[in-house]
């Protein structure tokens, strides 16, 4: 088992040839994001871009050159705002991935009510498979709680279903559905 404050992960979740090499290394610790974690943040922040972008051209936006130091300035600006939670998973001061998730008020274009909102969890490419991403969930479900979010919403690239099976086995249900479709009018 892997223990964190708060919860433990079983390491049943993770492959039999992890296991005798994650034993070996150093605990993840998950911990609020800091100033000095922005640079690979925003790293992961580019790749959450790339996949979607990938995903789906037309809908997502592309990375630019600039996208790291962007992605990384927007959730340096929100380290210290008081509804927001910015979490990263730490081995040996090496961000393994992060949350971005707030607790917002009614949004009457989305139907919804107060709710925490859970906007990005990233986890870098080759650190998957681990636990990682669940213990990232876990940790930001429980700061969310926290801050007194009453239900916790989330939205999920259709193509992504590794993620939707991750989030159907944490407990989150299926609610809305968005569609897309591109008119003739020539913008980008």
């Amino acid at each position: 088992m892997y223990k964190t404050p708060g919860y433990t992960i079983e390491v049943d979740i993770i492959p039999r040839h992890n296991r005798v090499r994650d034993v070996m290394r150093p605990p993840i610790i998950i911990r609020p994001a800091t100033p000095a974690d922005l640079a690979a943040i925003g790293r992961l922040g580019a790749l959450l871009i790339r996949v979607h972008h990938d995903f789906d051209p037309q809908r997502f936006i592309p990375v630019t050159p600039r996208t790291e130091q962007s992605y990384a300035s927007f959730l340096g600006s929100q380290l210290t705002v008081p509804d927001v939670v910015v979490l990263v998973a730490v081995r040996d001061d090496e961000v393994l991935g992060y949350t971005y998730a707030a607790v917002e008020g009614y949004d009457y274009m989305s139907l919804r009510g107060p709710a925490g909102v859970l906007h990005d969890i990233v986890v870098d490419p080759e650190h998957r498979g681990r636990g990682i991403g669940w213990m990232l969930l876990e940790a930001t479900l429980a700061a969310l709680e926290v801050l007194h979010a009453p239900r916790v919403v989330l939205a999920t690239a259709e193509q992504n279903e590794a993620a939707q099976r991750v989030f159907a086995r944490a407990g989150f249900r299926r609610t809305m559905v968005e569609m897309t479709r591109e008119l003739g009018n020539g913008t980008t």
